[in-house]
């Protein structure tokens, strides 16, 4: 009986030295996600792309903004001089392009949000895609996003997925 348990014994603690020697051979990466959002040219071209789709909206906006303006600068001006009916009916008219401004500006913060998520998704399916082609070139066992309370920088391959990223 003690002899099988002295052979139990041997048998796991050669198992626990035989662990930690495959432990000591894991190779550990860190990606710092919101550097690589904030580097990577796909960012910068994903805003630009945003910008040209949305900005014929964005200037009507502005034109509606202006003609507002006007319509309140008008009547601030000839509020003496305008009939009753004529004051009330420029005040429905600004009212009423207020309304429509507040909608079309609520519609355009919807939209260019829900492209913004689009884009994101594409932009992290890429970044995704250069994580692992970083990892499995250069034999990483292990690769870790945000969430790490430290990482030294011998295990940090941010700047070498964005180099992937950016194509050099």
């Amino acid at each position: 009986m003690r002899y099988i348990y002295k052979t139990l014994l041997l048998t796991l603690v050669m198992l626990s030295t035989l662990n930690m020697s495959h432990a000591a051979e894991l190779k550990v990466g860190y990606v710092q996600v919101d550097k690589i959002l904030k580097e990577a040219p796909q960012t910068a071209e994903s805003g630009k792309k945003l910008e040209r789709e949305f900005s014929p909206r964005s200037l009507e906006l502005d034109k509606m903004k202006k003609q507002i303006a006007t319509i309140e600068s008008e009547l601030d001006q000839e509020s003496l001089a305008l009939s009753e009916v004529d004051r009330r009916n420029k005040q429905r008219k600004a009212s009423n392009l207020k309304i429509e401004f507040q909608r079309k500006q609520r519609e355009l913060r919807e939209d260019i949000n829900i492209r913004k998520n689009e884009e994101l998704s594409v932009l992290q399916d890429r970044i995704n895609n250069a994580v692992k082609t970083v990892s499995e070139s250069e034999g990483y066992d292990l690769v870790m996003y945000g969430g790490v309370a430290y990482a030294s920088n011998k295990i940090d391959i941010t700047d070498k997925v964005l180099k992937l990223l950016s194509g050099n």
